[in-house]
């Protein structure tokens, strides 16, 4: 069973920072990619950050320059450092990852969720 536990979430003024992490646990061979996404009040669920298992990175336009991914594959940790945070940021944040499971000696790729961590940012 695999899972993803996200914490670092909470309340920050504007213009403050808060860094998010999510850990994988279970039974994994390998995780490729990871990344953060978000989804505020009557809006869709967006990317917001993305990292390959090369460590290639990719951010929603909104983001770029604010805030970073990186990943610590020791751990199968990956991390949300947000900079400068805007009221507009405020969502629900969740943590996604692309992970290999081993079955029967074959393997096998499936996309996993966090639960999601509240993110709120006051003006």
């Amino acid at each position: 069973q695999v899972q993803l536990v996200e914490s670092g979430g909470g309340l920050v003024q504007a213009g403050g920072s808060l860094r998010l992490s999510c850990t994988a646990s279970g039974s994994i061979f390998s995780i490729n990619a990871m990344g953060w996404y978000r989804q505020a009040p009557g809006k869709q669920r967006e990317l917001v950050a993305a990292i390959t298992s090369g460590g290639s990175t990719n951010y929603a336009d909104s983001v770029k320059g604010r805030f970073t991914i990186s990943r610590d594959n020791a751990k199968n940790s990956f991390y949300l450092q947000m900079n400068s945070l805007k009221p507009e940021d405020t969502a629900v944040y969740y943590c996604n990852a692309f992970i290999v499971t081993m079955i029967e000696d074959r393997a096998n790729e499936n996309r996993y969720w966090g639960q999601g961590t509240q993110v709120t940012v006051s003006s």
